[in-house]
């Protein structure tokens, strides 16, 4: 789809300095796609919710190392 857009000079050429691309569009396009990819991994997320019942530092390494003198 064709879109004329007027981006800031100076935040085009930190999109292609930081995405490598050899092209505007190519920035553009792959900051898209990655915005659209923090999105739904963000939406995934909250749809998790959260767990506490991870293991501390401490409680890992005793559970790994009880697992080695098995």
């Amino acid at each position: 789809m064709k879109t004329t857009l007027d981006i800031p000079e100076n935040e085009l050429k930190d999109a292609l300095l930081y995405t490598g691309a050899k092209t505007k569009r190519d920035a553009i396009v792959f900051a898209v796609t990655d915005f659209n990819r923090r999105q739904r991994l963000r939406q995934i997320a909250q749809s998790l919710g959260t767990f506490d019942g991870f293991l501390s530092p401490e409680e890992l390494q005793a559970h790994r190392n009880a697992e080695i003198e098995r």
